[in-house]
């Protein structure tokens, strides 16, 4: 029976799509000549980049039409500049610290007390979205408080220029070969390098080599990262987009950014059953995941955000 199964996951691993094996980084740059080593430019900071300025660029198309917002828009250009800062400080800190309270502390404090440092290196991986999320919440809410606007209107651009960033770093998860899905034997189905190199950012990619490293013994798995993509930041993208431009959504202050919560949540517990859970959490009943568990108080908070939203304008918070 062994002989079979192993039989059996080797013909799908070998009629499964192969790995693109693009290199993480789309170009490096050699400092060593003063000093300072390998630059890598990868692709996973230029997501970032790209969805931080795709998110500044049209949250500006929207500022500048203030009749998508009934007669005036909530921000003009400085302040808004000035927001896209703290939302940036906001992702960092917030996804970071998120990972470290919802990943490390309850199921790697060990590794966490043995090295203290490992909290401020976020170059080498561990960013939670759901920390990145709770993190531009509270700058959006200091800002607002800070400059006397509406706390709603700025959730909701904050709403609608948040999956394009969410769209690009899915991608880049794709491209790193990180994140993948769960075994399948579906024709979608793609062969992960799941090697390990030690000290490597992925651990699969041999950066002297500058080749990817397998086990030997990977099987077709679910590229989730692609589902994630589509489901937690295109499809909210064109649905917000389209509440937007054709159906007057920002005159309910707080609509958009409900619905953006509530999308999320439904994508991203949609996608946890195809995506691999992580390996060292442990404790949850087998058809929930951590990532599931977070999304709950997306969905409550996003409810009750278009709740409020779809009340009379004299009876809204």
């Amino acid at each position: 029976m062994t002989d079979l199964l192993a039989t059996l996951s080797l013909y799908l691993a070998q009629t499964a799509l192969s790995f693109p094996e693009w290199s993480p980084a789309l170009l490096s740059i050699d400092f060593g000549f003063i000093g300072l080593g390998e630059f890598h430019l990868r692709w996973y900071a230029l997501g970032y980049i790209a969805g931080i300025g795709g998110a500044w660029w049209y949250g500006m198309q929207i500022l500048n039409r203030p009749a998508l917002f009934g007669g005036e828009a909530p921000l003009g250009k400085d302040a808004f500049d000035d927001l896209m800062f703290w939302i940036i400080i906001g992702i960092i800190l917030g996804g970071r610290l998120g990972y470290i309270l919802f990943y490390m502390v309850p199921y790697q404090m060990d590794m966490l007390a043995a090295d203290p440092l490992t909290v401020l290196r976020i170059w080498d991986g561990g960013m939670a979205f759901h920390g990145g999320i709770l993190g531009v919440a509270i700058v959006l809410w200091f800002f607002a408080a800070r400059r006397g606007v509406n706390l709603l209107s700025v959730g909701d651009i904050a709403g609608v220029t948040a999956p394009i960033g969410i769209g690009l770093v899915r991608i880049a998860n794709f491209t790193n070969a990180e994140l993948y899905g769960r075994p399948t034997d579906a024709p979608i189905g793609m062969v992960f390098p799941e090697g390990y190199v030690p000290g490597s950012t992925p651990p699969a990619y041999d950066w002297a080599a500058d080749d990817w490293v397998y086990r030997g013994d990977e099987v077709a798995r679910h590229p989730s990262q692609l589902y994630e993509s589509v489901l937690e930041g295109w499809l909210p993208l064109i649905v917000l987009s389209l509440l937007i431009w054709k159906f007057g959504a920002l005159k309910r202050p707080g609509l958009i950014a409900g619905l953006f919560l509530i999308m999320y949540g439904v994508g991203r517990s949609v996608a946890e059953n195809f995506r691999e859970p992580d390996a060292f959490v442990s404790g949850l009943p087998g058809w929930l995941t951590m990532g599931m568990l977070l999304s709950v108080p997306m969905w409550l908070g996003g409810a009750w955000l278009i709740w409020n939203a779809l009340k009379p304008q004299e009876n809204r918070v």
